[in-house]
Parts: C-alpha cells; sequence; structure tokens
C-alpha cells in the first residue's frame, strides 16, 4: 500500500499515575481521541495508527478512525518499555501487511492540544532537511528553570533533578 507518511500513535493500558488515562475525557472526548483528530486533519498524514496492548483502547481508536491492525505485545507495553521497541514492532507489523512508511510522526497522546497545520509544518520542514537528518523532534521551553524540578526517591520524600552548580 502508498503510504508513504504514518502517524503513530502510542496508547498502552497500564499507567500507573493515572489509570486509563488515555481514554479518560477531556472536554467530551477520550485524550487519545484528540491526537488522532489532529493526525486526520492534517494534509500531509496518509494513515493514522494507534499502537496498544489494549483491546478496550483500539475500540476507541477505531471509533476516531485510526487504524489498529494489530495489538502491541504486553512485554513491550511496559512503564520502562522504549518508543524504539514500539516503533520497531510497528514496522514488523506494517511490514506483515505491506505497508513500508517513508516518514514515521511519532504523536504522543498526552499532549492533547496540537494544530494540525503545525504538524503539517514540521513534516515539510523534515523533507526538506531529510538529507542532512534522519529525525525531527519537537520540544518546548520549560516554564521552570530544571533546578527547581524534583522527583519522588524511594522514600517519599522529594529529591532536585538538579544539583545547582555554583560557579
Amino acid at each position: 500500500m502508498n503510504k508513504k507518511i504514518i502517524a503513530v500513535i502510542p496508547a498502552r493500558s497500564g499507567s500507573k499515575g493515572l489509570k486509563n488515562k488515555n481514554i479518560k475525557h477531556l472536554n467530551g472526548h477520550p485524550l487519545l481521541a484528540w491526537s488522532i483528530l489532529a493526525c486526520r486533519k492534517t494534509k500531509l498524514i496518509d494513515y493514522v495508527l494507534v499502537s496498544t496492548d489494549s483491546k478496550k483502547y483500539a475500540k476507541v481508536a477505531r471509533k476516531y478512525n485510526a487504524e489498529v491492525p494489530f495489538l502491541r505485545p504486553k512485554s513491550i507495553s511496559k512503564g520502562s518499555s522504549t518508543n524504539y521497541e514500539m516503533i520497531n514492532h510497528v514496522l514488523f507489523e506494517l511490514n506483515k501487511i505491506k505497508i513500508i512508511p517513508e516518514i514515521i510522526v511519532h504523536i504522543n497522546p498526552t499532549t492533547p492540544l496540537r494544530d494540525p497545520k503545525a504538524i503539517d509544518k514540521a513534516i515539510k520542514y523534515f523533507l526538506r532537511k531529510k538529507n542532512k537528518f534522519h529525525s525531527l523532534r519537537s520540544v518546548h521551553e520549560m516554564s521552570e528553570t530544571a533546578y527547581k524540578t524534583f522527583k519522588i526517591n524511594d522514600k517519599k520524600f522529594l529529591k532536585p533533578i538538579l544539583k545547582k552548580v555554583l560557579s
């Protein structure tokens, strides 16, 4: 099949922080749906695929016109699983159904408020530069300095991510 630009939306079901966060409703739609809808509104994405380990999530994805031609194995659907494992699995399974993408657009469902025009703009930029680069990543500036960022350690205490370096 001629599907050159594929959006891959990973939506595993095993979230520990907020159970089933990818299908929790945000302004009338499941979180996952916002990313699907944004991809559907682009001009350049040919195929919107949701990579999930859940039949329930797959049903939600299909309701919003995303493709879910296979389920992701539980072994690569853990909190410690990598994007590499997920994308590798997607490519392996797509190859079985004769879909070989030229470009993969990785869209996380936990960033639901996206402008489809911004996605197209990023794809166009990448297409112009693909002889120089093999990937493109969107980032944004932190609202706070990283020195004010904390994580919770094993004893349930806050611990700074970075130690301030004094010069």
